[in-house]
C-alpha cells in the first residue's frame, strides 16, 4: 500500500531512532502498576524493549546513558477510547476520513506521549490497513487499535454526519449478527455498539439488537464495549454480557446492585470525564488555550473560534451547558463509587469524536478530572497505562515499565504523584524504544 504520511514526518520518525541501548538514569520511576514511585532509579533500553527497571541497574555495554536528575519517568498513556479520522478544523465529516489525516491525529496523540490509542467506532475499513502497516514498522503515530465500524441505531445515535461504510445500523437482530460477522472478517480489536437515545432528541435503541451483537462477537471470541448513558441501559448491557462500558453513566448514581453486578461479571468502566467537559471547559477556561501545553495542536481553525466572545457567550446562555455540568458531577461520583468497589476502570477520552475534544490535550485532563474524582495520581496514572492495557490484552507488550515490554515511557520535568498536572510537563517522549521528535504534525 502507498504510504499515506506526508514523507517529510516519516524520515522525522525514523531518524530520530533506530532500535538502539540506551539507559534514563537517576529518575523517579513510577512503573504504572499502581506501586509508589522509586527514586534514583534508571530503565536500560535494548532495541526497544525495556530490559532492566529500578535502583541498582547498570548500563548495557555501549549503551547511551542519558542522565535525568530530578525528573520522572512513567509509562507511554493508552487511550482505550478515542476517534481518529473524522475531525479536520472546527468540521466533522466523512470527507475527512483520509489517511493524511488519520496519521495527523495519531503523530498528535504520540506528541502528547499517548503511545496507544484505539479509535471506538466510525471507522473507515482503511484503518484496517493503517494498522497492519504501523505493525511492518511502515507509519508513525501513537499505535493505533480499531473496533471498525460499530453498531448504531437507526436514524438515531451515533448522531454524527458519517457515510454508511462507517456505521452499521441494524434494525435487526439478525441484521447484527451479519454486521458483527463482517466485521470480525478484519479481525478488529474490539466491536463497539452505541446505546443512548441523545438524552431523548433520537430513537431509542433495540436493546434485542444490542443482544445479538453482543452473543455473536462472543461465539467469534471478539468482545464488545457499549457507548452508554443511562442506569437502566447499563444495567442490561451488563446481564447480556457487555465487557466494557465505553462512558460513565450519568443520569443518576449507580444503584449498589448494580455496582455488585458490575464487579461481578468483571466489566471494565472507561469514566469518560473529559466528554462531558469538554461542551464547556474551552469557554470557561480560556487560558488553556495560551498554555505552552497547548500549542503543540496545530489546528489554528479550532484556537480562533473558542478565543472568540460570541464561543464562549454561546456556551455561557446554553441551557444545555447546566445539563452537561451535572452529568459531569455525577459520572465523577460514580467513577468513585466504583473505584471503591474495585470495579477495574480503563481510561478513555472520546478524543478526537469532536472538535472540543482535542487529541493529547484531553487525555492529561482526564488524568487531572480522575484526580478530582477522588483517585489517587498514583491510581489514576495506572488507571492510563496497566489497567487500560490489560483491558486492551495488550498488557504483555506496553502499559507497564518493566522488563520485555516495549519502551512507551514518557519523561516529565515534575512528579505526577504528587501534583498530576505534572505530567503535561513533557520532556521526552518515546515510543517503542525511539524518542519523539515533538513538534505539530502539520499546520492547517
Amino acid at each position: 500500500m502507498k504510504r499515506l504520511f506526508a514523507s517529510s514526518f516519516f524520515f522525522v520518525f525514523t531518524a530520530l531512532g533506530q532500535n538502539n541501548s540506551f539507559v534514563l538514569s537517576d529518575v523517579r520511576l513510577i512503573d504504572g502498576t499502581g506501586r509508589a514511585p522509586v527514586e534514583h532509579a534508571s530503565v536500560v533500553v535494548q532495541n526497544g524493549k525495556i530490559v532492566r527497571a529500578g535502583t541498582g541497574v547498570g548500563a548495557a555495554g555501549g549503551a547511551r546513558v542519558i542522565r535525568l536528575s530530578g525528573k520522572t519517568v512513567i509509562p507511554g498513556l493508552i487511550n482505550g477510547h478515542g476517534h481518529v479520522g473524522l475531525v479536520k478544523g472546527t468540521a466533522v465529516a466523512s470527507s475527512n476520513y483520509t489517511g493524511v489525516n488519520v496519521m495527523r491525529e495519531l503523530v498528535q496523540y504520540e506528541d502528547y506521549g499517548v503511545t496507544t490509542v484505539i479509535s471506538l467506532g466510525m471507522n473507515k475499513d482503511l484503518l484496517y490497513q493503517i494498522r497492519s502497516d504501523q505493525e511492518k514498522g511502515d507509519e508513525p503515530g501513537a499505535t493505533v487499535l480499531t473496533a471498525g465500524r460499530g453498531i448504531g441505531v437507526p436514524n438515531g445515535v451515533p448522531p454524527v454526519k458519517v457515510d454508511a461504510d462507517q456505521v452499521y445500523r441494524p434494525k435487526t437482530p439478525e441484521q447484527a449478527r451479519a454486521a458483527v460477522r463482517e466485521m470480525a472478517t478484519h479481525s478488529p480489536d474490539l466491536i463497539k455498539l452505541w446505546v443512548d437515545d441523545n438524552l431523548g432528541k433520537l430513537p431509542q435503541p433495540n436493546m434485542e439488537v444490542e443482544a445479538a451483537a453482543i452473543d455473536e462477537a462472543h461465539k467469534l471470541n471478539l468482545r464488545v464495549a457499549a457507548h452508554v448513558y443511562y442506569r437502566g441501559d447499563a444495567k442490561k448491557l451488563v446481564e447480556d454480557g457487555i465487557d466494557i462500558l465505553a462512558h460513565s453513566v450519568r443520569d443518576g448514581v449507580l444503584e449498589a446492585d448494580t455496582v455488585s453486578l458490575i464487579k461481578s461479571k468483571k466489566v471494565y468502566y472507561i469514566p469518560t470525564l473529559q466528554l462531558e467537559e469538554s461542551f464547556y471547559g474551552f469557554a470557561e477556561h480560556p487560558e488553556w488555550l495560551k498554555s505552552p501545553f497547548f500549542q503543540f495542536v496545530s489546528n489554528q481553525a479550532f484556537k480562533t473560534s473558542v478565543e472568540s466572545d460570541s464561543y464562549r457567550n454561546s456556551v455561557a446562555k446554553d441551557p444545555a451547558t447546566a445539563k452537561h455540568k451535572r452529568a459531569l458531577a455525577i459520572a465523577m461520583e460514580n467513577v468513585k463509587k466504583l473505584q471503591e468497589a474495585t470495579v477495574p476502570l480503563a481510561f478513555g477520552t472520546d478524543s478526537g469524536a469532536n472538535p472540543y475534544r482535542v487529541p493529547g490535550f484531553a487525555e492529561h485532563r482526564e488524568l487531572q478530572l480522575l484526580v478530582e474524582a477522588g483517585l489517587s495520581p498514583l491510581e489514576a496514572i495506572h488507571t492510563a497505562t496497566q489497567s487500560t492495557a490489560a483491558m486492551l490484552h495488550i498488557d504483555e507488550k506496553t502499559g507497564t515499565i518493566q522488563p520485555g515490554k516495549q519502551a512507551d515511557l514518557l519523561v516529565l520535568n515534575g512528579d505526577p504523584s504528587k501534583d498530576i498536572a505534572n505530567t503535561e510537563k513533557i520532556e521526552m517522549v518515546f515510543h517503542n524504544g525511539r524518542q519523539v521528535k515533538r513538534e505539530p504534525a502539520e499546520k492547517e
